[in-house]
């Protein structure tokens, strides 16, 4: 039952990361915590779910016509090579936990609604301070086996250079690169057992419901918050107890 269960919930995680332009790797790595399967043995599994959800969300948000460009392309130039060398970065198990733990409390600020406010006036793209977040973002994300769209969204509407859904378009295809970049950089695959693709159907039907009404401006606030809980849960688990 454990494995059903397990599907039920990263079909709930896909959803709501998906309807907020996010892969959702945090999100995997919080329920293989929570069920205390081994998070180092699946780390190329939740990069793959990761691209699965930010692919098919990038499809949707571009459709839907929020994607742009211009914000994007610094932010992958500089990125991209940096996840592929942090993902063969070798960190402590403890530090590597630790640092998750505090990864983890973003996405939980941001679906309890503590977030950047939109700004009224958008400006244009620093390309020298894109390059750098860029650099920044994806070492860590490499480092971390996250997208790093977590990072990324925020700062776009904090710095104004990126309404909500312009952000969520850029983080989904920041996500899906930087994942594969990292996959690249980490030399393993995972073998797909039946067990991994009942979870890759649960994550990829989430992701493309959530995607679709993420673009639409669909909201599911009482589902956030209790995901927030949840998430919060694991990063008390692997900051004191892992």
């Amino acid at each position: 039952m454990e494995l059903y269960y397990i599907a039920l919930i990263l079909f709930i995680v896909g959803f709501l990361y998906a309807s907020v332009g996010h892969g959702g790797a945090s999100g995997y790595i919080a329920v293989f915590s929570i069920f205390s399967i081994p998070v180092a043995q699946y780390r190329s599994l939740i990069l793959m779910l990761n691209m699965l959800v930010a692919g098919v969300g990038f499809v949707q948000f571009r459709r839907a016509g929020y994607f742009r460009w211009s914000i994007c392309w610094p932010f992958l130039l500089s990125s991209i090579p940096m996840a592929f060398l942090g993902a063969r970065c070798s960190l402590d198990g403890k530090i590597y936990f630790i640092l998750l733990g505090f990864a983890l409390l973003l996405p939980s600020i941001r679906l309890l609604g503590i977030a950047p406010k939109e700004q009224e006036e958008k400006k244009e793209v620093n390309i020298t301070v894109a390059l750098l977040i860029g650099s920044i973002v994806g070492l860590l994300s490499g480092m971390l086996n996250i997208g790093g769209g977590i990072f990324l969204s925020p700062l776009l509407i904090l710095l104004g250079w990126a309404n909500v859904k312009e952000a969520a378009a850029t983080s989904t295809i920041f996500i899906t690169l930087n994942s594969f970049s990292g996959l690249l950089g980490t030399g393993t695959v995972t073998m797909i057992d039946p067990s991994f693709a009942l979870w890759f159907c649960a994550a990829f039907a989430g992701g493309f419901t959530g995607a679709y009404f993420g673009s639409a401006r669909f909201h599911k606030a009482t589902i956030r918050m209790l995901l927030s809980v949840v998430l919060l849960f694991a990063c008390c688990k692997l900051i004191f107890f892992m």
